[in-house]
């Protein structure tokens, strides 16, 4: 990931439309933001140019990804679960998780519990997940997706967490038909090679420039919630402020003081 990640149409698009979504109206100031699972850290140096005077910190439960954070020359970072943030609670103005909410190894129930936990009221939750069990293959067994999501489901889930779901769709819904064909293609006839999904389209060539305008462009459709199907769903969640909290209070408070 960390090879490819800053030259690859799918995280460069992706980029795109989590920039959409966070444009996205309403919500507090964000003064601190959390990468809760935050891999080789490309996803912070997207946070940390969008919201320059804001602390951003990142967690996540491996010291190598951590380790290539710091070579990025992120410091503001933390070895840890999201199963148990170890953050005091009402820390954040915004949290994210791109695809890190599906691995098996993480307990689903405790990690949304531990998102709203952290976050202050009128902070912002945005997930990424994995869509459809229907879609598993060689793919999740590669990148530990142990559990993918229909939307219902996830809005659910959020629901009861104590989080109030303002933008929900699926997303990668153009290329859909290209993944479903080559899912069943796997499993009838299981590939003898070790081709990465990351190695499809890498670079920035012609290929590459055209799957990124194509993904990119349902941006205006995922902020809609307008897009049926796909292979990823994107949740913009929100944390319900208290009569007491509403108007200018809602985005003071410490920055946590366990992140340095």
């Amino acid at each position: 990931m960390r090879q490819v990640e800053d030259a690859h149409w799918w995280f460069d698009a992706m980029e795109s439309i989590t920039a959409r979504l966070l444009d996205h109206p309403g919500g507090s100031p964000v003064r601190a933001a959390l990468e809760a699972g935050c891999g080789t850290g490309r996803n912070l140096r997207f946070l940390s140019q969008r919201y320059p005077q804001a602390g951003i910190t990142g967690l996540d439960f491996s010291p190598v990804a951590l380790g290539h954070c710091r070579e990025r020359g992120h410091h503001r970072l933390v070895c840890g679960s999201v199963d148990a943030l170890p953050f005091a609670p009402e820390s954040f103005d915004l949290v994210t998780n791109f695809d890190v909410l599906t691995a098996g190894s993480v307990d689903e129930p405790a990690a949304l519990r531990e998102f709203a936990r952290v976050l202050r009221p009128g902070g912002r939750l945005l997930l990424r997940v994995a869509a459809y069990d229907f879609l598993r293959g060689r793919h999740d067994v590669e990148w530990n997706i142990g559990r993918r999501y229909r939307r219902t489901e996830l809005r659910q889930k959020l629901t009861r967490a104590g989080l109030v779901v303002r933008v929900s769709s699926y997303a990668n819904t153009f290329l859909f038909p290209v993944a479903l064909a080559k899912r069943w293609a796997e499993r009838m006839f299981p590939p003898r090679d070790e081709t990465s999904d990351l190695q499809i389209g890498a670079g920035r060539g012609f290929t590459a420039r055209a799957l990124r305008t194509l993904l990119a462009s349902e941006g205006r459709w995922v902020i809609a919630g307008a897009l049926p199907f796909g292979l990823s769903i994107f949740v913009l969640a929100e944390k319900p402020a208290s009569d007491e909290n509403q108007g200018a209070t809602i985005s003071q408070g410490l920055r946590p003081s366990s992140t340095s």
